[in-house]
């Protein structure tokens, strides 16, 4: 619960509230692509808990919708104990002159704004520091630096993640000079996922992503190898027993004067991003994931019989 002592928003709980079981987009090791503090933005979505292409939000403070008149006096008056906690040299007069700012909306139209800001921005918290503590808004009105419907989208494209890819090849454990290598993309699951940025009774936005197609790096030049990609669609295309070879890699020579006697093949899958409903015009670049397999290459070994006289 955040509290307000004399003007300064105090964190009761000993750190921010991330807003809910969707604050955080995605945690990837050390590394967040957006981390919402004292915020009440819930993200959620079938695009999230993925790999991300590290796409950062511009502004990492902001102010965002809190409670009207009459709920934010309450809330105050709620919090006199700790009021008279946190402030040095506190008193009932003290005490009642801060609480002058919630009696004197008390009833009015409107609502109070507080700030709230990006936790994995390393500008986040001296940004949120320099914020009032409460701004008090007009019906119909955003204040400067209050969140915007654009800037709800940049936080729902922030936390869209996709899968890793997951390499599937045949032959799987090594393959032949001039023997057709399949791949394909082994338990691709959805081939669509969202991300939804919400304030509750506020505004929503929804971006998306769509798997367009997959790209092969067969880790070699063309003097060594020669790609099929004409038919690998979304997912690149499984080996079955008599079908056409549209997708994957032919390699031209052996592997065993390679680094660690293999290539090193990449397969590259390439989501299209798009805003769901329109509601702002923005243009994003894909996202682009990445997975590395070994393919070690052999050459065929003939057997000359020669015949006896």
């Amino acid at each position: 619960m955040n509290v307000i002592v004399a003007g300064v928003l105090l964190l009761a709980s000993g750190g921010g509230d991330p807003g809910g079981s969707g604050g955080e987009g995605f945690q990837d090791g050390r590394t967040a692509g957006v981390r919402l503090e004292n915020s009440k933005i819930i993200i959620t979505g079938t695009g999230l808990g993925g790999k991300s292409d590290g796409y950062r939000i511009k502004r990492p403070c902001w102010y965002e919708p809190d409670k009207n008149a009459t709920e934010k006096l309450q809330q105050q008056e709620d919090l006199r104990a700790l009021w008279f906690r946190y402030t040095p040299n506190a008193t009932e007069e003290k005490y009642q002159e801060f609480l002058k700012q919630f009696k004197d909306k008390a009833g009015k139209e409107g609502r109070w704004w507080s700030p709230a800001y990006n936790g994995t921005d390393p500008d986040g918290l001296s940004c949120w520091n320099g914020l009032e503590p409460f701004v008090w808004v007009p019906p119909g009105t955003t204040p400067p630096s209050g969140i915007t419907i654009a800037e709800l989208v940049e936080i729902a494209r922030a936390a869209l993640t996709v899968p890793e890819p997951k390499i599937q090849l045949n032959p799987d454990a090594k393959s032949y000079v001039n023997l057709p290598t399949w791949v394909w993309l082994g338990d691709a699951g959805q081939t669509t996922r969202s991300v939804t940025a919400t304030i509750p009774g506020f505004m929503s936005a929804t971006v998306t992503a769509d798997l367009k197609n997959i790209k092969i790096d067969p880790g070699t030049g063309d003097d060594r190898a020669k790609k099929a990609e004409e038919g690998c669609g979304q997912t690149g295309t499984p080996y079955a027993k008599g079908k056409k070879f549209t997708c994957g890699v032919t390699y031209l020579r052996a592997s065993a004067d390679q680094p660690r006697d293999v290539y090193t093949l990449t397969v590259t899958s390439v989501w299209e991003v798009g805003v769901q409903d329109d509601v702002v015009p923005f243009a994003y670049d894909p996202i682009q994931a990445s997975a590395t397999r070994d393919v070690e290459v052999g050459e065929v070994q003939s057997t000359v019989r020669r015949g006896t006289s």
